[in-house]
């Protein structure tokens, strides 16, 4: 089979195509014939290892496919090496689609999905009327979020860079946009709530943007930061300055819900089951081959792409 490859850590350009024997499955594993390949930023933290798990050399990136099963299910599935055109998958770590959600709808359900679910509904305790600031919000996370968030009776302020990126915020339900490169962001996130502090704020840029995201939260407001874009850390926080406000600040991390069925899997089946109710509409961005993942992965890390980045596994 055809893989990518990591013998060094590094950038988007440590990564070799090159060809692999096929996986042997366990007897509690599946073999999956691999039809389409989820790119998510945490890859690119995979190959320079800065993710939250330390990784080990020779590194095979790529967290999550869909494919068949030698019973000719098709399947989503949370993997370890999925940049293939073919992986294996513990039983536990698979789930059914169902008919009529695309291959790329559901890769863009298992980590952008099911962490929109969590830091929403989770972590972010969402109930209707709250004000929610999404970072990102043209991103595979933050376009799902907005739908949920809508769905669930938020009020959204999308925060992007101008232009494609704010016009698809706006076409997923957005109430107010947010340029993320304005000069002075908390004054510019306060304007959007019409002079109010928000309730909730999604954030996963980290630096500046969390300071001035922290800085417009509102009594008993909660932020949930979910990951470090800009590899830059916030300000610290004393945890005598959350007592003003009664401010929450938590993280969230999809890996500490594996294993549970009822925090993957359900929710996915959950998600799925809106995509074929037509209440959910799942942003499929660029689809490029593995053959390309280093584009792809620059691409990635450059912010130019919207939605979920996929790979195929046949060119």
């Amino acid at each position: 089979m055809r893989a990518i490859k990591v013998e060094h850590f590094g950038g988007p350009e440590v990564m070799e195509y090159v060809e692999l024997p096929d996986p042997i499955p366990t007897e509690r594993q599946e073999l999956i014939s691999v039809t389409s390949i989820g790119v998510n930023y945490a890859d690119t933290h995979q190959i320079e290892n800065s993710y939250r798990v330390p990784q080990t050399l020779p590194l095979y990136p790529g967290l999550e496919v869909v494919g068949t099963t030698s019973s000719g299910k098709r399947v989503l599935a949370s993997v370890s090496g999925g940049y293939a055109q073919k992986a294996v998958a513990d039983r536990d770590y698979i789930v059914e689609i169902p008919d009529g959600v695309s291959d790329e709808q559901a890769l863009a359900m298992l980590v952008q999905g099911s962490t929109a679910w969590h830091i929403l509904r989770t972590v972010g305790h969402i109930k209707a009327g709250d004000s929610v600031v999404i970072h990102a919000a043209a991103g595979g996370v933050g376009t799902v979020s907005i739908q949920l968030a809508k769905m669930w009776g938020g009020r959204v302020i999308a925060v992007t860079s101008a232009g494609e990126k704010a016009d698809l915020a706006r076409s997923l339900g957005a109430d107010k946009w947010v340029d993320a490169d304005s000069p002075d962001l908390s004054a510019a996130l306060l304007a959007a709530n019409d002079g109010k502090r928000v309730d909730i704020v999604l954030e996963m840029v980290g630096g500046k943007t969390f300071d001035a995201s922290l800085a417009v939260l509102a009594p008993f407001g909660r932020l949930v930061t979910f990951g470090s874009a800009s590899r830059v850390p916030a300000t610290p926080i004393a945890p005598t300055a959350l007592l003003a406000g009664t401010k929450t600040v938590a993280g969230f991390w999809l890996g500490n819900c594996f294993g549970d069925k009822a925090l993957v899997n359900d929710v996915i089946v959950e998600l799925f089951t809106l995509i074929q109710a037509g209440k959910l509409h799942p942003v499929v961005g660029p689809i490029f081959p593995l053959s390309q993942a280093t584009l792809a992965l620059r691409e990635v890390l450059a912010r130019k792409t919207t939605g979920k980045v996929t790979l195929n596994p046949a060119l």
